[in-house]
C-alpha cells in the first residue's frame, strides 16, 4: 500500500511537472507570436510612411519627366497592391513590387539633371532614403523575431506543446530578390 502511494505521488508530481512544462512552453510561444505581430506592425508603419512619401516624390518628378508614364503607372500599381494586401506574405510580395518600381524611378531621375538640383526633390529623396533605411532595420528585426519563434517552436520539448496547441510555423520572411545580389555598374564615362 505504501509503495502504491509513493508510485502514485511520483506519477502525480511527474504529471504536474510535465503539465507545467507544457503550459510554460505554450506561454512562451504566445509571447513570441505576439512579438512577431508587434514587430510586423513596425514594418507596416515604415512601409506606410514610404507609401505616403511616394506621391510627393512622384509628383515632383512628373513635373520634369512627363513622358515617363510607365514608371509612374508601375509605382501607382505597386502602391495599390501594397494597400490591398491582407496577409504578411501578400504585403511582403507587394513591397518587393514597390521596391522594383522605385528603383526604376531613380533611373529616370538620372536622366534629368535639373531635377536632381531641385531642392524639393532633394528633400523628398532624402526622406525616402531615410525611410528605406528604417524599412531595412524593421525588416531585419521582423526576420529575427520570426526566426526566434520558429527556432523555439521547433525545439524539443516545445515542439510537443506547439503541436498540441496548434502553433504553426511562420515562414513569412523578407527575402531579397535574386537580382539584388548583382552589383550595379557605375559608369562615369558619359
Amino acid at each position: 500500500m505504501r509503495t502504491a502511494l509513493i508510485i502514485l505521488g511520483v506519477l502525480v508530481i511527474g504529471a504536474l511537472v510535465l503539465g507545467g512544462q507544457l503550459m510554460g512552453s505554450r506561454n512562451d510561444l504566445v509571447t513570441k507570436r505576439e512579438a512577431i505581430e508587434g514587430t510586423w506592425a513596425q514594418v507596416d508603419v515604415a512601409l506606410q510612411r514610404r507609401a505616403d512619401l511616394i506621391p510627393n516624390l512622384v509628383n515632383t518628378v512628373k513635373g520634369f519627366a512627363t513622358q515617363e508614364k510607365e514608371v509612374f503607372s508601375n509605382i501607382a500599381n505597386a502602391r495599390a497592391a501594397l494597400s490591398g494586401a491582407r496577409t504578411n506574405g501578400e504585403k511582403i510580395a507587394a513591397n518587393g513590387q514597390l521596391d522594383s518600381a522605385l528603383a526604376r524611378l531613380l533611373v529616370v531621375v538620372e536622366s534629368y539633371p535639373q531635377l536632381k538640383s531641385n531642392e524639393n526633390f532633394m528633400r523628398l529623396q532624402d526622406e525616402l532614403a531615410g525611410t528605406e533605411n528604417r524599412i531595412a532595420v524593421e525588416r531585419r528585426k521582423y526576420n529575427e523575431v520570426v526566426q526566434d519563434y520558429n527556432t523555439t517552436r521547433d525545439r524539443f520539448p516545445t515542439n510537443i506543446a506547439a503541436s498540441i496547441f496548434g502553433f504553426a510555423r511562420n515562414d513569412a520572411y523578407f527575402k531579397t530578390d535574386p537580382g539584388a545580389r548583382v552589383a550595379p555598374k557605375v559608369d562615369f564615362s558619359k
